[in-house]
This record gives structure tokens, C-alpha cells and sequence, in this order.
């Protein structure tokens, strides 16, 4: 991978990784459109930059994030984490076949499109705005809907955990704050994770021309990640779902016809 490959793949993880359009099916399909080889590398770089992204959370919410005065609120997202990493573990393999098919990622985009379309009407009175009356229960059933992203790449982390949200009665800002703050542990988890299956099966892999990649790409899906989550927010709040949801299914026709043109191969 070279290194504007590298920082083009990173923008694109940087703008989609908060948006409910899923980024990983963007760079799933990115990768073959700017020439990008499928490998041990790469499989590891688009999770890493994701973490990057993740981790601009951190920064935007520092008070809420670091305030170690709520411990329940850390409680709460160890809950909320289990069930994606109990079936990131037990379905590892199926995982790795279903992120190589960009077809069947296509298919769910559209998928999910439609249902984004949809979902503002779904839950119109939802009045719950405060983290601090998210139960563990409710934190454990969004939990159970970002496993929904696992078993169907091109679902979007985002959407899933969002509506998941949304279904426990949680405001749309509050499940997409929600829906940001359960990223970090996951996107961690699923990055050491990475790191260390890669180093174990091929150990040069971290020569240092690629830890700089890796470093140059982390930081430039950081730096864009931070603006796209202020967009994120502001435009949820005053236009909803629709829009994305009309995105997602235009962007998934389009990868089915450049797929079965031959244009680019999955």
C-alpha cells in the first residue's frame, strides 16, 4: 500500500466511520478503486484507522468521556461491548469470509438503506436524553444490535448501535453519543485483536515503512474524523435518517453494477 493510497483510504474512514453509510463497506470498496492490494496489511490498516477515527470521541467529549466521578457510565459500555466481542470470537472466520464478498456488502447496504429510510417514523416519541438514565439493560440491548454490524458487514456499526438506541427509547443525539462512546472499547478491542493476529502469522509485516503508513493514515483518519462527527450530530438533530438512508441505497447499486460490469472484481 503506498502512502497516498494509505491517506486516501483514511479520509474516506474518517468521513464515513460516525455516518450511518458504514465504513467499512466504503473502504471495502475504495480498496480495489484506487488499486489497493487485499492482504494481512491492509485488513489491518482499515481496522487501526477506524480506532484512529474512534478515538477523535475522546477528544470532542473529553468531559463526558473522562469523568471518572460517573463509574457507571463505564459500566455501562463494558455491558454494552460483551456481546460483540463474544461473537467476534466464536465467529471469526465467518466474520472474515462475509468482509471479502463485496456483493453480499453491497446487498446489505441497500438493505440498510431502505431501513433508514423509515426509521424516523419508527420512533417518534422517544424522551430519554441523559446518559445517566440509560439502564444496564438498555445498554446491554444496544449492545446486542451492534452484533448486527458483525454478521452484516455494510450494516454499519453506526446504524446499528443507533438504532438499537433509538429503540430504547433514547433521543437520536443521545443514541448517536451513545452509539460513539461504545466504539472506543469495541474498535480497541477489535484493533488489538488485529494487531496481534497479524504480528503472529507474519511477524516483518510491521517493518517500518509500513508502522509509518500505518501512523500516517491513523492520523489522518483522526484529523477528519473530528469535523465529521460535529457534522454528524447537528445535521441528525435538525434533518434525521432519510437522507443516508438514500445514499446507502444508491452507493449499493452502484458497487452491484460496477461489480457485475467487471469494472472492479470482488
Amino acid at each position: 500500500m503506498s502512502i497516498l493510497q494509505a491517506i486516501i483510504i483514511a479520509i474516506v474512514e474518517g468521513i464515513t466511520e460516525f455516518l450511518p453509510i458504514s465504513s467499512t463497506a466504503h473502504m471495502k470498496f475504495t480498496n480495489p478503486l484506487v488499486g489497493a492490494e487485499n492482504g494481512a496489511f491492509t485488513d489491518m490498516y482499515e481496522v487501526v484507522i477506524q480506532l484512529a477515527a474512534i478515538l477523535s470521541v475522546v477528544v470532542i467529549y473529553a468531559k463526558k468521556f473522562l469523568d471518572f466521578k460517573h463509574f457507571s457510565f463505564y459500566i455501562k459500555l463494558v455491558i454494552a461491548v460483551i456481546p460483540a466481542l463474544l461473537f467476534g470470537i466464536l465467529f471469526k472466520k465467518y466474520i472474515d469470509r462475509a468482509l471479502d464478498n463485496l456483493t453480499f456488502i453491497a446487498c446489505v447496504m441497500i438493505a440498510g438503506g431502505i431501513v433508514l429510510l423509515f426509521i424516523d417514523s419508527f420512533f417518534k416519541n422517544n424522551v430519554i436524553n441523559e446518559e445517566k438514565d440509560i439502564s444496564y439493560g438498555k445498554a446491554f440491548m444496544i449492545g446486542c444490535f451492534q452484533v448486527l454490524s458483525i454478521v452484516f458487514p455494510g450494516l454499519s456499526r453506526s446504524a446499528s448501535t443507533i438504532i438499537g438506541g433509538m429503540s430504547q427509547r433514547l433521543t437520536r443525539s443521545l443514541a448517536a453519543e451513545f452509539s460513539f462512546f461504545l466504539a472506543v472499547p469495541t474498535m480497541f478491542a477489535a484493533s488489538v485483536k488485529s494487531f496481534y493476529d497479524t504480528y503472529k502469522d507474519h511477524p516483518d509485516i510491521l517493518a517500518a515503512g509500513n508502522m509509518s503508513t500505518l501512523g500516517i493514515g491513523a492520523l489522518v483518519s483522526f484529523v477528519v474524523a473530528l469535523i465529521a462527527v460535529k457534522f454528524f450530530i447537528t445535521y441528525l438533530q435538525k434533518h434525521g435518517f432519510r437522507a443516508f438512508g438514500w445514499y446507502r441505497i444508491g452507493l449499493g447499486l452502484l458497487m452491484l453494477a460496477l461489480l457485475y460490469s467487471g469494472t472492479i472484481r470482488a
